[in-house]
């Protein structure tokens, strides 16, 4: 497909966006999309008053996190603010203010335009139900177009006659058609979302095998990369069943505890090692990074359990402490 047909193909995210504008007649044509330094993070970090109070908030639609300030009194945990996103203007929930070394981390920010009234929260239910609808009735074009795409879920911007519908797919989908039958349906500005397996996690949300919601979903909405070799210094089966999220791919967990075990390895010897204690030699057999503890195995078949701390590299080489 070419920018040509109505169409406007975009990177954002690793994943391809088709943004296209429907008017009352049922047309359609193509908007730009305004980029996130001109639209959202319009606040500058280095020039905000020293106690600016710095708040996350959780994007309800796609789960994300981002941060801001506000121009009124403080605001407390729990509150309903509407803040410029990616997708226009929403409501979004304040999780917490940010403090201490949090702050040094943040490179973007964005200003809460207002405080969300009661008119607003009941507009934000309707709408609730309005995406129900919009869900089955997307879905149900998809089965009849016999498209390659699985639907994830629809939002309604509250100030905006704007849909958003966000989907994953093998590879780019021409949905022109599906999109006329939308606009046809609903008479508003259409937008679809191509999002990655990963972001379909991380929105919709589920426990793992630990029974404790995804991290993706609870923890961070931060996808960090993950590698192998994260699972291999963590002791960990390389089998993919083992190692593998729900959505197929490596649990995010690796990455969020990955700092830890570099940081507790570098402390500890490696499997394998050798050491001579009293003319005996013994070979380190396992590291429990978690437990800080080290067991060895005596040329005579004994078995060790030592303390982290009781090893000392020196020459570089380990030893035990007498």
């Amino acid at each position: 497909m070419d920018d040509t047909d109505d169409l406007l193909y975009e990177d954002f995210d690793d994943s391809d966006i088709l943004e296209l504008e429907g008017t009352d007649r049922g047309e359609a044509e193509t908007e730009s999309e305004t980029e996130d330094t001109d639209l959202v993070y319009g606040v500058n970090v280095k020039t905000l008053p020293p106690g600016t109070p710095v708040y996350q908030l959780r994007i309800s639609c796609s789960n994300e996190t981002i941060f801001s300030v506000y121009n009124g009194p403080e605001l407390k945990p729990g509150t309903v603010v509407f803040v410029p996103t990616r997708y226009g203007k929403d409501l979004a929930r304040l999780s917490g203010r940010v403090c201490g070394r949090a702050l040094s981390g943040i490179s973007k920010i964005t200003r809460i335009d207002r405080v969300a009234t009661c008119a607003d929260l009941e507009k934000e239910r309707i709408n609730r139900e309005k995406e129900e609808e919009a869900f089955k009735l997307c879905k149900r074009k998809i089965s009849e177009r016999n498209m390659d795409m699985k639907l994830i879920s629809v939002h309604f911007l509250i100030e905006e006659a704007k849909i958003i519908f966000f989907f994953t797919a093998e590879s780019r989908v021409d949905f022109r058609e599906l999109v006329k039958d939308l606009v046809s349906v609903f008479k508003s500005r259409i937008e679809l979302r191509q999002i990655g397996i990963r972001d379909e996690a991380r929105i919709t949300g589920g426990l793992g095998v630990c029974g404790r919601s995804f991290c993706c979903h609870a923890i961070s909405d931060k996808l960090k990369p993950v590698a192998i070799k994260m699972a291999k210094e963590q002791n960990l089966s390389l089998s993919s069943m083992k190692i593998s999220g729900p959505c197929g791919r490596l649990r995010c967990c690796l990455a969020y505890e990955h700092g830890f075990y570099a940081e507790q390895r570098h402390t500890m010897p490696n499997e394998n090692t050798k050491i001579s204690v009293d003319g005996t030699l013994w070979k380190i057999t396992e590291v429990n990074a978690v437990r800080g503890a080290i067991t060895l195995r005596s040329e005579d078949g004994r078995l060790q359990t030592l303390s982290k701390d009781k090893f000392e590299k020196t020459d570089n080489q380990w030893v035990i402490r007498k």
